[in-house]
């Protein structure tokens, strides 16, 4: 079994950062892709930033210049720094990574369970 684990979240002010954390961990053999999506009430879950095995990123508009992802590969984890926040960054992050497990002949999306970010004053 594959889970993603997530940890970091939390209520900050406006203008504040917060870092969240995602370690995947179970019966392992690669994981390419790994991301961050957020889902704010009464929309639908849209793409954060991105993160390939080889280092390239991506990110959503509304984001760029103020959120910043990395993976550290040995620990199996992604990271999201998150600063400036504002208001409109309030949601519940999820964690998704592309893995395929040993057991496994293809690649599978994993997410996280989730964690609550809640920026306000």
């Amino acid at each position: 079994q594959v889970q993603l684990v997530e940890s970091g979240g939390g209520l900050v002010q406006p203008g504040g950062s917060l870092r969240l954390s995602c370690a995947a961990s179970g019966n392992i053999a690669i994981i390419a892709d790994m991301g961050w999506y957020r889902q704010a009430p009464g929309k639908q879950r849209e793409l954060v930033a991105g993160i390939i095995s080889g280092g390239s990123t991506n990110f959503a508009d509304s984001v760029k210049g103020r959120f910043a992802i990395s993976r550290d590969n040995a620990k199996n984890t992604v990271y999201l720094q998150m600063n400036s926040l504002k208001a409109e960054d309030t949601a519940v992050y999820y964690c998704n990574a592309r893995i395929r497990g040993r057991a496994d002949l293809r690649f599978r999306d994993y997410w996280g369970q989730g964690t609550q970010v809640t920026v306000s004053a």
